[in-house]
Formats: structure tokens, sequence, C-alpha cells
């Protein structure tokens, strides 16, 4: 039996890396593995900075979503995978590479990993994280400012442009997909604590 593969959607900013984090340290980091779609984006090397910045990096045409199809089915037949390393300050990839080795869950979260079918029939527990927009946004600011080089205007732009007309066209009605939403996020301790015991449950029962 393959591994278990968890996916965690939902907007961006609604905490699904926190919870993922959370799950993976409660369960046992050396019994899972995170896959982020964000590591996904397609390769722009030859496309000049000044046109990177125009890309809608809120549609699933930004993303490498085949590759994120292929490296799963490989760590469901137990190979290792090379996932791609994403330079947020320029908007393309790097040269390099992160060696992932199957284990027995792998969890893979992004905003858009229930929109594309192929991708989302390899999923066996779909989880969607919710949260108020207003506390999406701020995190968000807070998130690429500190981690991704931008400034305030740039993320309040691509918010208004592109961040939330996206969300309501792609990543908040894959909400019927889910098997479980869990309001406000990664301060909803109680339904963290669901997960993680449903986790520790499939994984005895899988032996």
């Amino acid at each position: 039996m393959g591994p278990l593969v968890i996916g965690l959607a939902g907007g961006s900013g609604s905490g699904k890396t926190t919870i993922a984090r959370t799950i993976m340290e409660r369960v046992g980091n050396e019994r899972m593995v995170l896959i982020q779609h964000d590591a996904y984006y397609c390769d722009q090397t030859d496309m000049p900075f000044e046109q990177r910045l125009q890309v809608n990096y809120d549609h699933p045409a930004s993303l490498e979503t085949s590759l994120l199809v292929h490296h799963l089915l490989e760590l469901r037949a137990g190979r290792g995978v090379e996932m791609p390393v994403y330079d947020f300050a320029r908007f393309t990839r790097t040269s390099e590479t992160r060696h992932i080795e199957a284990r027995p869950v792998v969890l893979v979260e992004g905003i858009l990993i229930f929109v594309d079918a192929a991708l989302r029939n390899l999923i066996d527990v779909k989880i969607f994280v919710d949260a108020p927009a207003d506390l999406r946004f701020i995190r968000r600011l807070q998130r690429d400012m500190t981690e991704r080089q931008r400034t305030p205007e740039s993320v309040i732009r691509q918010y208004l442009e592109t961040v939330r007309p996206m969300h309501l066209e792609f990543v908040e009605p894959t909400k019927r997909y889910a098997d479980l939403i869990l309001p406000e996020g990664g301060f909803n301790t109680v339904g963290v604590d669901v997960i993680v015991a449903r986790v520790r449950d499939m994984l005895e029962t899988r032996g």
C-alpha cells in the first residue's frame, strides 16, 4: 500500500502551512513529507524580469501541476523525486532541486490543489482550510513583506487585481471537493487535534 496523501487547500493566508507543520510535528517528521504547490510555479528563467511581474500567479496556468502529478505518482510507487526550488524574489525557479524521499504520509499544500482533476484524484484526504478574508489578507501582507521581499503597495495591488478575483473563481468553489472544512485555519486547535488523531489512526490501519 502506497503512502497516504493528504491535501490542504484554502485561500492564501488561511493557515495551511501552519497546520501542515503542526501535523508533521505531532505525527512525526520522519513519517511525513511536505510538498508545496508553490514550488511548482513555472520556470520563467528565459522571461525578462519586467514580464515576470505581469504574470497572474493566482491562476492555475501559472503552475506546472503536471509535474506535481508525476512526482506524486513516483512517491506513491516508493520512489524519490527532485522537487523544484522557486525564488519568489526573482519570480522563477532556481537551478537547484530538493530531494524528497517517499514516506508513509505525503502532505500536499496549496491554494489550487483541488482545481486540477488529475491532482485531486491522487489525494486521499482533502481538507479545505477556511478563514475570513480580512485575516487572510493581513497574513499574506505580513508573509510577502518579510519572506518574499515585497512592498506593501505591490502586495495590495496583487491582492486586488488577481488574488481576490482568482480566489472567488477558482479556490472557493473547490470547497465542494473537501472531505473536511476547517474553519478559522490554524487557530482551530480542536480541528487540528481531530486531523492529527485521524492521521495516526489511518497510519496504524495501514501498518
